[in-house]
């Protein structure tokens, strides 16, 4: 169901996309296997063959029984990863309670344990602390910026 697949190039046949899809990739030492699409970047996931996301485009011509209303998700969580066996469809709400959360946010503080539900929070309060002073320091200087125009200190 190659016509199913948004963004796909019309000029493209199951054959001819599982073809396209086999010459621009490479077996991993993990068992992946990892396309090479328009970018450079590794470890992101690619646009093949028009506007399509490659490993959608590989569910449906190298497994089969494409489902547009489901989500691609990658059992390996290599997203640049065209294995078949690695990728399965599933729901958006199925998809998203496979993520896991890291323990420690982006600045490499601890994230603390949500209590009411028992995963990590989504925002770290030592990062958002120093956001909102950081912020407070900018409207103090503005306001003192504005007084010192009109002339009051």
């Amino acid at each position: 169901m190659v016509s199913g697949v948004h963004g796909l190039s019309r000029h493209f046949t199951a054959e001819s996309l599982r073809e396209h899809l086999l010459a621009r990739s490479v077996r991993a030492e993990t068992g992946c296997l990892i396309i090479t699409g328009y970018g450079s970047q590794r470890g992101v996931y690619q646009k093949v063959a028009g506007r399509a996301w490659a490993h959608i485009a590989a569910y449906a011509v190298l497994v089969g029984d494409y489902d547009p209303d489901l989500e691609v998700d990658h059992v390996c969580g290599v997203p640049d990863c065209i294995e078949p066996t690695h990728l399965r469809q599933v729901t958006h709400a199925q998809n998203c309670r496979a993520r896991e959360r890291n323990p420690r946010c982006r600045n490499g503080h601890d994230r603390e344990v949500e209590p009411a539900t028992g995963t990590y929070r989504r925002v770290c309060r030592a990062c958002n602390r120093d956001a909102q002073r950081r912020w407070r320091q900018r409207q103090a200087a503005e306001v003192a910026q504005a007084r010192q125009a009109y002339g009051r200190s």
